[in-house]
């Protein structure tokens, strides 16, 4: 390959990554992986994830919001702006202080949580359990909705069907269109209006129409695809070498991507207590993220070379593609995808610092002057 024709793929590396930073992780970009946590003795300012989750269980003093995947704020979490997720479930267990919205998932406000403004959910299922309160308004497009806690404010709820449990307080109105279930002794202070039609209130953090979850699956896949394609058009050799790593020892290259996950964002947070190893954290931050990024398309790629190996079809690009496809696919299943995508990424991680570490030995023996053993007396 000539130096122009690697420059300008470079260059489209770079743009990839640009790309990749649209949806946006700004805190989270000193986290590594799929799933962004925030201990419960962490702090942040905000979170913003895409294609993955955010598990808070600290504190979160701004917003926090994920676009196909999910939300969780554990009891002992504290999120000080509003929470948003699209495309994935959205979890509230401890305290919210801002509005919390969800759209094509599913909303539930778990016993003891509190959220300090509104509620808006556009989703497949709302759940307010018993013991959760909504200081605000409740605004709600669901296939089910079930509320036996406390809604503070007014209650518009547009469902298929609605169920007011024993525990339900509505201190507002409630407006709603479909199949209402009233236990005995849920109460409206308020009137109650059953309005056909009901128009409610789009999520907290939207205008206009959604974007359908499948978006930004495909978004994301695509990405994943271009990078890879770099990769193997720039550095074709040492891919192959990477994918052969990681097929030939998973095991290793697991453990050596788990280690990484956890020694790297140790020493990361150690340069940043010396204060003076800020910059160097900051920048050591956005090149481990950009190698574990790399690391799970590998995985990917090593994922697909192991399944052509059955079959009679050969070639990386090929190995490549159904790779990319079939971990995809698998990614988007409950609980099984979360597994399966968090080990591909270590196994393609430990293979590429394997890799690294193994050109960088053999650079530094072919650097090393070999004694002339015919000069020795």
């Amino acid at each position: 390959m000539n130096r122009n024709t690697r420059s300008v793929a470079l260059v489209v590396l770079a743009v990839v990554v640009a790309l990749a930073a649209v949806p946006g992780v700004a805190t989270a970009i000193t986290r590594s992986g799929d799933t962004v946590v925030v201990a419960e003795d962490e702090t942040v300012d905000e979170l913003n994830a895409f294609g993955g989750s955010v598990v808070v269980r600290g504190t979160v003093n701004g917003n926090v919001s994920a676009l196909a995947g999910d939300v969780y704020v554990a009891d002992t979490g504290r999120v000080g702006g509003n929470v948003a997720g699209a495309a994935g479930a959205v979890r509230i267990a401890g305290s919210v202080e801002g509005d919390v919205a969800g759209a094509s998932g599913s909303l539930t406000l778990e016993e003891g949580s509190t959220v300090g403004g509104d509620v808006a959910a556009g989703t497949g299922s709302l759940t307010v359990a018993e013991g959760a309160t909504v200081r605000g308004d409740l605004s709600a497009g669901a296939q089910t909705a079930s509320i036996n806690g406390t809604v503070e404010g007014d209650a518009e709820i547009d469902a298929d069907e609605i169920l007011l449990g024993s525990a339900a307080v509505i201190e507002g109105d409630l407006t709603y269109d479909g199949t209402l279930q009233r236990a005995d002794g849920a109460v409206v202070n308020g009137t109650v209006e059953r309005e056909d039609d009901l128009a409610t209130a789009a999520p907290v953090g939207t205008d206009g129409p959604l974007i359908p979850g499948w978006t930004f699956a495909v978004y994301g896949l695509l990405l994943n695809l271009l990078l890879g394609a770099i990769l193997l058009f720039v550095f074709p050799s040492f891919s192959q070498r990477v994918v052969l790593e990681a097929a030939r020892s998973p095991g290793l290259s697991g453990g050596v991507g788990l280690l990484s996950v956890v020694v790297v964002p140790l020493v990361l947070l150690l340069l940043v207590l010396t204060l003076v190893g800020i910059p160097l954290a900051l920048v050591g931050s956005v090149l481990f993220g950009l190698l574990v990024w790399v690391g799970g398309v590998y995985g990917r790629f090593a994922v697909g070379a192991v399944i052509l190996a059955y079959t009679d079809r050969e070639g990386e690009w090929v190995a490549l593609l159904v790779g990319v496809l079939v971990v995809g696919l698998v990614v988007q299943i409950p609980v099984l995808g979360w597994v399966v995508n968090l080990a591909v990424g270590l196994v393609g991680l430990g293979a590429l610092v394997l890799a690294l570490s193994s050109g960088y030995r053999r650079r530094r023996a072919e650097r090393t002057p070999t004694p002339d053993v015919g000069a020795v007396s």
